[in-house]
């Protein structure tokens, strides 16, 4: 039983708590509504740039369905083996993938003793040897992808003074990722009227300026697949943009099936703490505190 002090104590304290809490609650609501206010303002201002900016900055990509985006989407290894069937009878005439090893398509792509095979068909320069020469040799899988130019001068020699980026991280490096590369690949068009474009050059409106130095090199049957699928141009388009975001990320497979794994623990912990602290506290949470005053007990003022 509570005295008539413990019982004023009491009170008080009831009441501070209240008071703390409701202070606690607004503090909590403002907050909220900043942080909402200020990221629907950081939108609509960055929407509206990007509306400003289009002829400097390219055509905004349309979202396409490519599996990988998904939250638990991973990649499609078969796309990937056409991807890189692609990029190395279209694309590596002019692009180097500088960061990617022919180890890398073992067992993600091809196996090894293919990966072994394709390497040996380039010669790669070695040494010294004992005489203290450098010698051609068959590649490895140790060695990188060849790079098409010896330097920077040599591939900007070759293509009029434009010198084509590395593809390793490409996907990485644009604004829009795999949906701006694959519009630009698909993207050449005739320009509209009253847009001119100079000579060794060539429109394509999701190109930032809308003039880009490579042309377009991806037609229908412009390579045939050994798995039987329609070489169509958006085919060929969308298995080579999977083969450099793969490029890009190699790690994402694992990296989804691993957060799938943390998910599933993480969510089991945490139904064992709710339960754990339910059990604990339920004897508190529900004892009832009663008030009974002796019956000598009087209130004077």
């Amino acid at each position: 039983m509570f005295s008539r002090g413990a019982f004023s104590v009491f009170k008080q304290a009831t009441q501070g708590a209240s008071a703390k809490l409701s202070a606690h609650n607004v503090l909590l609501g403002a907050s909220v509504a900043t942080a909402l206010g200020s990221g629907a303002s950081l939108y609509y201002l960055n929407q509206n740039a990007a509306h400003a900016n289009m002829e400097a900055e390219g055509l905004h990509p349309a979202d396409h369905p490519f599996p990988q985006k998904k939250l638990f989407g991973t990649f499609d290894h078969a796309s990937i083996r056409r991807g890189f069937h692609v990029f190395k009878e279209v694309c590596s005439a002019c692009h180097s993938l500088d960061l990617v090893y022919w180890r890398n398509l073992v067992d993600v792509a091809y196996s090894e003793e293919e990966t072994r095979v394709m390497a040996a068909e380039y010669e790669y320069k070695d040494g010294p040897n004992d005489n203290g020469d450098m010698f051609d040799r068959p590649g490895k899988l140790v060695d990188p992808m060849p790079r098409p130019y010896v330097n920077e001068e040599a591939a900007r020699a070759a293509n009029a003074g434009a010198y084509p980026p590395d593809l390793s991280l490409i996907t990485k490096a644009r604004h829009g990722g795999v949906d701006y590369i694959y519009s630009l690949l698909t993207g050449y068009c005739d320009p509209p009227a009253g847009v001119k474009v100079q000579e060794g050059l060539h429109y394509n409106p999701y190109f930032p300026g809308g003039a880009i130095a490579m042309a377009q090199n991806i037609f229908d049957g412009v390579v045939e697949f050994e798995d039987g699928t329609p070489n169509t141009a958006a085919q060929i388009t969308k298995d080579v943009v999977t083969f450099l975001n793969w490029a890009a990320e190699p790690e994402l497979d694992d990296r989804k099936k691993i957060g799938v794994k943390a998910i599933l623990l993480f969510s089991t912990l945490t139904v064992l703490a709710l339960w754990i602290k339910r059990n604990r506290w339920q004897t508190l949470k529900t004892r009832k505190i009663v008030f009974n005053p002796p019956k000598n007990w009087n209130v004077k003022k």
